[in-house]
C-alpha cells in the first residue's frame, strides 16, 4: 500500500473517531485520488464555542444547503392523511425543502373519530434527540392523556455537531430562511396528514430548542397560537457567535423589541442556571409582549411540594388586561427541565412542572386560525 494512502487513512479514521466526519470524509477521498485532499480541516483549528448547552464546533454554512430559501412543499411524498387512529403511535419521519433536510418523530394519540386535534412542536436542546427529549418532559404521557400530536424535529449532526439548533446565527432566524423555514414547513406537511386544529398549534423547546421555539414563533405568528421557552434566549439576542456568547453569559441582556410580537409566550429559567443567564428570561417576555410589559406584571409565589423547588410567576397583561405571558423563576434550578422526569438528559425532577403549565398556558389560548 503507497505511504500517502496509508497516512491519509490513517487521518481519517483519527478525524472519524474525534467527530470530525467533513475532514474525513476529505482525507478518504484524497486518498483515492491519490493526492492531497483539497481542506483537511482538524476539529482543534475551528472554533469550539458554537454552543449553547455543552462544548461543540461550527460548521461552515457553505457545508450546508443554501438558508436563503421561500418554504416550499417537501420534496419527499407525504403520507396519506388518517383521519381516525385507535391507538397511539410515535413514528419517524423527515422533511425536505430548499433549506434543508431534517428528521423528526411524531407522537399520534388515540383519535377513534377523527377530531382535529391541537399540535405541539418540541424542539430538544444540544446533544438530544427526539426519544431523550419526550422521555425527559413526559410530553407523550400528557398527549396520550389530552389528546394532541407531539412533533420533536430532530437536528442533525451535519448542521451542528452537537445537535444544536442554529439560533445565533442571523441566517437561521427569519422566516422563509434556514432552520426557521425548515420547521416550519415541517409543522405544515404534519398539519395536512393529519387531523390537527390550525388554531391549536403550539411551538416550545429547551435551551437551544427554546430560542428557536422563540424564534419561529417571532417569524410564524400566524402559524404558532403560543410558544413556550425553557432555559432559553429571545429572538434576536443574538447574530453571530461572539454576541451569542455574551447573551448566554447575561452580558448586554436586552429587549429585542419594544413592540413585541404578539405571540403569548410562557417561559421557565433556573435563578442558578450557569449555562444560560436567567436574565434572558426577561428578554423573551420583552420580545413578545413588548418591553412595557413588566409595568404591567403580576407576580406570586408558587410554593413547592415536600422537597420540591419553590418558584416566582410573574403573568403580564395587555392593555386590555388579557393575559399575554408567563414567566416561571425556579428558585434554586439550573439549566434543566422543570419537574422532568430521570429518563431523559437535562431534567430537574424537583421543579414545577413545567409540561403541565405550558400545555395549560397553550390550550387556554388558539391563533386566528389563517395560515
Amino acid at each position: 500500500m503507497h505511504p500517502e494512502f496509508q497516512q491519509l487513512m490513517h487521518q481519517a479514521t483519527q478525524l472519524t473517531r474525534s467527530g470530525d466526519l467533513a475532514a474525513a470524509t476529505a482525507a478518504i477521498q484524497a486518498a483515492l485520488r491519490g493526492g492531497p485532499p483539497a481542506v483537511l480541516r482538524r476539529q482543534d483549528d475551528v472554533d469550539a464555542s458554537d454552543v449553547i448547552d455543552v462544548q461543540a464546533w461550527e460548521v461552515p454554512d457553505s457545508a450546508r444547503a443554501p438558508d436563503k430559501a421561500p418554504d416550499i412543499p417537501g420534496d419527499a411524498a407525504r403520507p396519506a392523511p388518517r383521519p381516525a387512529v385507535s391507538a397511539d403511535t410515535f413514528t419517524a419521519g423527515s422533511f425536505r425543502n430548499s433549506s434543508g433536510q431534517r428528521a423528526y418523530k411524531l407522537y399520534v394519540p388515540p383519535n377513534p373519530d377523527g377530531a382535529p386535534r391541537p399540535l405541539v412542536v418540541m424542539l430538544h436542546g444540544c446533544t438530544q434527540d427526539a426519544d431523550d427529549f419526550a422521555a425527559g418532559t413526559a410530553m407523550n404521557e400528557a398527549a396520550r392523556e389530552q389528546g394532541f400530536y407531539v412533533l420533536y424535529p430532530v437536528q442533525s449532526r451535519s448542521a451542528n455537531p452537537q445537535k444544536c439548533w442554529n439560533w445565533f446565527k442571523h441566517n437561521h432566524q427569519q422566516q422563509g430562511r434556514g432552520e426557521p423555514s425548515i420547521l416550519a414547513g415541517m409543522t405544515r406537511e404534519v398539519m395536512a396528514a393529519h387531523p390537527i386544529d390550525p388554531a391549536r398549534v403550539y411551538v416550545a423547546g429547551l435551551s437551544a430548542g427554546g430560542a428557536m421555539a422563540a424564534i419561529l414563533a417571532g417569524a410564524y405568528p400566524e402559524l404558532y397560537a403560543a410558544a413556550g421557552v425553557h432555559s432559553g434566549l429571545a429572538a434576536g439576542a443574538a447574530s453571530d457567535l461572539p454576541s451569542a456568547l455574551s447573551a448566554m453569559k447575561g452580558a448586554g441582556v436586552a429587549p429585542a423589541g419594544q413592540a413585541g410580537s404578539g405571540v403569548p409566550t410562557i417561559v421557565f429559567h433556573g435563578d442558578r442556571d450557569a449555562t444560560v443567564h436567567p436574565g434572558n428570561a426577561e428578554s423573551v417576555i420583552a420580545a413578545s409582549a413588548g418591553a412595557g410589559a413588566g409595568a404591567r406584571a403580576e407576580t406570586q409565589r408558587v410554593a413547592g411540594a415536600t422537597g420540591k423547588r419553590h418558584s416566582t410567576r410573574h403573568v403580564y397583561r395587555n392593555a386590555a388586561g388579557d393575559i399575554v405571558a408567563e414567566r416561571w423563576d425556579v428558585h434554586g434550578a439550573g439549566h434543566a427541565w422543570a419537574g422532568g422526569t430521570p429518563n431523559g438528559s437535562y431534567t430537574d425532577g424537583a421543579g414545577p412542572d413545567a409540561t403541565a403549565q405550558m400545555l395549560r398556558f397553550f390550550f387556554e389560548r388558539g391563533s386566528a386560525g389563517k395560515h
